[in-house]
């Protein structure tokens, strides 16, 4: 399953990758992208755990920016 969001202040482009790239790590995640300048996340994940791995993802941008809210 593949879904888009909105990122709300996302601060920077480094900050992006790092999401990313940890975002990338999380099993069950066959895809994810993070853009700073469309402040957008499109994570395709396994369709079965699919909530389970949002909440990873969400989890993961919070490490790296903790102001950074994704729109659900």
């Amino acid at each position: 399953m593949k879904k888009s969001y909105s990122l709300i202040d996302l601060d920077c482009a480094n900050c992006a990758a790092k999401m990313e790239k940890n975002i990338k790590k999380i099993d069950g995640v066959n895809d994810a992208t993070v853009s700073f300048l469309a402040q957008k996340l499109i994570l395709d994940a396994d369709d079965t755990r699919f909530d389970e791995i949002l909440a990873a993802a969400v989890a993961a941008i919070h490490r790296v920016d903790a102001d950074c809210q994704v729109k659900l």
